[in-house]
C-alpha cells in the first residue's frame, strides 16, 4: 500500500480559487451549516486546510483558529485581518487539554500517516462534550477518482470505515452526511446545475457523494489517562509578509 502524502497548501488553495473549487466549497458549507447550526460563544479549531470553511463560523464563535500541519504548509488567514493561522505538528498540537468545543478536520485524515495519534490529539484538546466533524473523500464517490482536486489524493474512506475509525479512537459517531454529487468536471453546464444535483443526490443516491461529512462526539467514559506533557509548544503564527513556511525546528 502506498503511504499517503500531504498535499501542498498552495495546491489546495489554488483549487479553491477555481470555479470547481468554489462550487465544492459552497456545497460542503451548506452541509456543515446544517450540522453545526449554532456555535455562538464556542471555541472552534480547524485542522488540515480548513480556511474555505472556517469563515462560516467566525462571526459566531468566541475563538476561531486554523491549524495547518507542517508537512502541508501554512498560509495567512483571514486576508484582511490579523492572522488566525498556526503551523503545527498534528501529532503534538500546541493547545491545552479541553481547550476547544468544536474541531473541523478537513484535508487531513486522508493524508495522515498516523491516524490514531492524530485523532487522540484531537480527543485531548476537545472539551468534555466536544464535537468533531471529519470531511474525507468518499471511497464510492467520483471525486476520489479525479486527481485534479485535493479529494482525489490520499486514502478515501467509506462511511463504515470512517465510523469504525472514529469509534476506535474514543469518538461516538452522531451523523453521517455526504456532499458533492455533481461530477468534478470543469463544465460550466455541470456547475450551473450543481444545486439540484445535490438535492437529487441526497435523496436518491446518497451513498455516492464525493465526500463524507461525519460528526461525532468525544467519549469521556472510556478514555485512557491523558499523558502529562513537560511543555506544550506555542503557536507558530504566519508573519504578514510570508506565504510559505520555513522548515520547523
Amino acid at each position: 500500500m502506498l503511504t499517503p502524502m500531504w498535499r501542498d497548501v498552495v495546491d489546495i488553495r489554488d483549487f479553491y480559487a477555481t470555479p470547481l473549487g468554489q462550487t465544492a466549497r459552497r456545497m460542503i458549507r451548506r452541509r456543515l451549516r446544517r450540522q453545526w447550526s449554532d456555535v455562538t460563544g464556542q471555541a472552534v479549531l480547524g485542522l488540515g486546510y480548513p480556511i474555505p470553511y472556517l469563515g462560516t463560523f467566525r462571526n459566531e464563535a468566541a475563538q476561531t483558529i486554523a491549524a495547518m500541519p507542517a508537512q502541508q504548509g501554512v498560509l495567512h488567514w483571514p486576508h484582511e485581518d490579523p492572522g488566525l493561522t498556526t503551523l503545527v505538528d498534528e501529532l503534538e498540537l500546541p493547545f491545552d487539554d479541553l481547550s476547544f468545543d468544536r474541531v473541523l478536520l478537513v484535508h487531513a485524515l486522508e493524508y495522515a500517516e498516523q491516524v490514531r495519534p492524530l485523532l487522540r490529539e484531537i480527543w485531548r484538546i476537545l472539551a468534555g462534550s466536544g464535537r468533531l466533524i471529519v470531511i474525507a473523500p468518499n471511497r464510492r464517490g467520483l471525486w476520489a477518482r479525479f486527481e485534479r482536486t485535493p479529494f482525489g489524493h490520499g486514502l478515501p474512506y467509506s462511511a463504515r470505515q470512517l465510523s469504525l475509525t472514529l469509534r476506535d479512537n474514543l469518538f461516538t459517531p452522531l451523523d453521517i452526511d455526504r456532499a458533492l454529487f455533481a461530477p468534478p468536471l470543469r463544465s460550466t453546464m455541470i456547475r450551473s446545475i450543481s444545486t439540484p444535483l445535490e438535492q437529487i443526490g441526497n435523496r436518491a443516491f446518497n451513498t455516492f457523494g464525493g465526500v463524507i461529512i461525519a460528526e461525532s462526539v468525544k467519549q469521556i467514559y472510556a478514555a485512557p489517562p491523558v499523558k502529562e506533557r513537560s511543555r506544550i509548544r506555542g503557536y507558530l503564527p504566519l508573519p504578514e509578509h510570508q506565504t510559505r513556511p520555513t522548515s520547523p525546528n
